[in-house]
């Protein structure tokens, strides 16, 4: 941000590819004291640093208005454009005069942003109907009156279908911007009405419209994904106080607050159980399917729909700041950091617009002069390569198959931070894990019990005994252990811990100790055979502790932080994908080799934080890295990393610094994050490929006379219209999905890899 401007955003209406974007940038960057600018079609949110004492806020609003484009600060009601229209999910019936009609969506933002239009409400949508009716009437003309009346009857259909895009056309001329589909548009058909082509100039007149239209409607269902998370948090919450529940705005609760959640009820916001056992459907949030027991203690998502049984729930985030929110915020954020590709495409068409008006010209000028060819079947040719040469198609193809990937990640609980990352994803060959809260669960248990004395049962009791209020994870999960098994646990006195070795507690009036190998060697009742069975489960991996009472050995514990069960699944995929996983941890090497044979992946044991770092860029110097973790220490590593993902049971800094995020503590969503990414990129190549192959060959087709204006503006417009439709089919693709081959996508990888560099430069 510049030291004397500051950041302002508002909503921008009408937007519905980058074009459309490229459109709004350009309006406003041509006034003084405006920089950083970032205009996100998708998300219809313009944002930039402005210096008031050059340009002021109303100056940004009136260069946007006058394009054709609605504008209004963010977070008010959706202006509708002059000259344009408002996409069906933000459709905003009225102006920005306070009439009876729109006062309530004057007052309620949130519901005018929610009021819905069918197509055919829009201008886009009437455009449509009205140059199509205008076309009839005058094809109906054409066979029951004479030629020269129909003429005319296609001369006036062409010009009233042609006056809001000549105008658009014009505007953008004024502002330095004359070579835009809008003047493309409105030189061919003109064009075609002085040379007397006047039925195929409203017939292209009309194809036009329909290409907006659809165009428009596309984009909408890109939005649609992410909008609908928004509206999963539901509008009203049951607030407990004073021993009675009142229904306020969701929106209004605070940290510490305490809601009732009854069963079918959707949980208003991210918090803790406090009271009651229930299944909760986090499928909403996580796209987990099968539902969660949740009991006090365990926290939930706001828009989690509670299934079985009335819950109380603290509320420990507001509103701005819940799991919903967060996810919200980071996929409007991440059309900020587009893809290299996409970055190279529009850079392309700068160029290439220019050249094909270049073109048209010696086409239109060319043979006649130096051959004697007819001049109006070459200026019809040169009109024809105008509108074939528009690259309407090719722009849209990445961003909209970027958009469908983000909305499709969210609905699966995979988030990734714009096109820059899914690019990179893409081309992973490597992934390096985090051992402890990544590939294991984080949480120490109880392996092995054997006893030297007695039986299983009590050395676990004496055990618990010793470590009843512990609060080391050892003690916590021998203590868990003895819940689970329903163990009496015996009274105890004068606990005192022995730091770094144990604890101990008179029981039943003898001293009971639970401690390392170490301290049982000190005390004397470490013996030969108890020694043995502690080196053979230190050698899997585990950590021992040994039980005596006095000076007599009772058993031993072994306790060791389990691999998740689906870590090795995840790893096979993973190596089935092409991609080599390695564990990174700051265990000891033989709990790291135990671990890491179990799940079949290479190891790099007894590293601290930095030393994670530099093996993640030594790695990164050879291959694309990939980097998950979920801790305050992982945090270093994740940024350093070509990609960092942190799992969603991480900490918020983890989250705040990897580019990607998995909602579900699942380490099989990471080889999903990788196929999706994958798909995209397979979808992006696909949707180049369409939009040049079918310009190519109706470029050829037109400079031989084979295929005219309509078949061009079709062409044109089919591309369009198939690019979109092509991209949207991402949205229906699951991430769990293994292919056939078992490498998704992996030609798709080398898309863009020249122009492609580590992702950190654009988050």
């Amino acid at each position: 941000m510049a030291d004397d401007g500051h950041q302002i955003e508002w909503r921008v209406t009408g937007m519905d590819c980058g074009a459309c974007a490229g459109k709004v940038r350009g309006a406003v960057e041509r006034l003084q004291g405006v920089t950083d600018v970032d205009v996100a079609p998708m998300t219809e949110r313009l944002r930039l640093t402005l210096d008031e004492t050059r340009s002021t806020p109303e100056q940004v609003e009136k260069a946007v208005r006058a394009i054709g484009y609605g504008i209004s600060p963010r977070g008010s009601a959706p202006e509708k454009p002059k000259g344009g229209f408002v996409l069906p999910e933000g459709a905003y019936p009225g102006s920005d005069a306070v009439t009876p009609e729109n006062e309530e969506e004057q007052a309620h933002p949130r519901r005018a942003e929610e009021a819905q239009a069918a197509w055919h409400a829009t201008s886009k949508g009437r455009l449509v109907l009205g140059t199509g009716v205008l076309l009839a009437a005058a094809w109906a003309v054409h066979l029951l009156a004479s030629e020269d009346i129909a003429q005319w009857a296609f001369v006036l259909a062409t010009l009233i279908g042609l006056v809001p895009v000549a105008r658009r056309a014009f505007a953008m001329a004024r502002i330095g911007m004359p070579f835009t589909i809008e003047m493309l548009m409105t030189i061919a058909a003109s064009g075609a009405l002085v040379i007397g082509a006047a039925e195929e100039a409203a017939l292209v007149v009309f194809l036009f419209a329909v290409g907006e239209m659809l165009e428009g409607v596309a984009a909408s269902r890109a939005r649609n994904g992410i909008r609908a998370l928004a509206q999963l948090v539901p509008k009203t919450a049951l607030l407990e106080m004073d021993g009675r529940t009142r229904e306020v705005p969701a929106e209004s609760l605070a940290i510490g607050q305490t809601v009732m959640v009854r069963p079918g009820d959707r949980i208003p916001a991210d918090g803790e159980v406090i009271d009651g056992t229930s299944g909760v459907d986090e499928s909403p949030v996580t796209g987990e399917s099968v539902p969660s027991l949740k009991e006090p203690g365990s926290l939930v998502f706001a828009g989690s729909i509670n299934t079985e049984a009335a819950l109380r729930v603290r509320v420990e985030k507001t509103a701005e700041d819940n799991t919903i929110s967060r996810i919200v915020r980071l996929v409007e954020e991440a059309e900020s950091a587009r893809a290299p590709t996409e970055r190279f495409i529009d850079r392309f068409s700068r160029v290439y617009m220019p050249v094909v008006v270049g073109a048209a010209i010696l086409v239109a000028i060319v043979p006649p002069l130096a051959f004697g060819l007819a001049w109006e079947e070459w200026v019809y040719r040169a009109l024809a390569l105008l509108l074939i040469g528009c690259p309407c198609a090719l722009v849209i193809s990445v961003p909209a198959s970027i958009a469908s990937a983000l909305s499709a990640g969210a609905r699966n609980g995979l988030l990734m931070k714009g096109g820059a990352v899914i690019e990179a994803v893409a081309r992973i060959t490597y992934v390096a894990f985090d051992k402890t809260g990544t590939l294991t669960a984080g949480q120490p248990r109880v392996t092995d019990i054997l006893p030297s004395e007695g039986t299983s049962a009590e050395v676990l009791s004496l055990a618990a005994g010793v470590e009843s209020g512990a609060s080391h994870p050892l003690g916590l999960a021998i203590l868990a252990r003895a819940e689970a098994e329903g163990t009496v646990v015996p009274a105890s006195r004068a606990a005192r811990s022995i730091p770094g070795k144990g604890a101990e507690a008179v029981i039943r009036g003898a001293t009971v100790t639970v401690g390392s190998p170490r301290l049982a060697e000190e005390s004397g009742v470490l013996s030969e055979p108890i020694r043995a069975q502690a080196a053979m489960l230190e050698a899997e991996g585990k950590t021992v502790v040994l039980v005596w009472r006095d000076e007599a050995a009772c058993g031993l514990i072994a306790l060791r932080d389990e691999p998740r069960p689906d870590a090795a699944e995840a790893v096979r995929q993973l190596r089935a994908l092409g991609i080599v996983p390695v564990m990174l941890t700051g265990d000891n090497a033989r709990t790291a080799a135990a671990i890491s044979e179990s799940l079949g992946i290479d190891h790099r044991a007894g590293l601290l934080p930095e030393d994670k770092v530099r093996e993640v860029r030594d790695l990164g110097q050879e291959a694309q890295v990939m980097m998950v973790g979920d801790g305050i220490n992982d945090a270093p590593a994740l940024a350093a990393a070509q990609v960092g993902v942190a799992l969603g049971s991480g900490t918020d800094v983890a989250l705040e610094t990897a580019h990607a995020a998995v909602l579900r503590d699942r380490v099989a969503d990471i080889p999903g994050l990788v196929r999706l990414a994958r798909a995209a990129m397979a979808n992006i190549r696909q949707n180049v490929a369409i939009a040049l192959g079918l310009k190519a060959v109706f470029l050829v087709t037109t400079l031989l006379g084979v295929t005219g204006l309509w078949i061009a503006i079709l062409a044109d417009t089919g591309a369009t219209v198939i690019v979109t439709l092509n991209a949207l089919r991402l949205l229906t693709f699951r991430p769990e999905r293994e292919s056939r081959s078992g490498r998704t996508g992996t030609a798709s990888a080398t898309l863009g890899r020249v122009t492609a560099p580590a992702v950190n430069e654009h988050i």
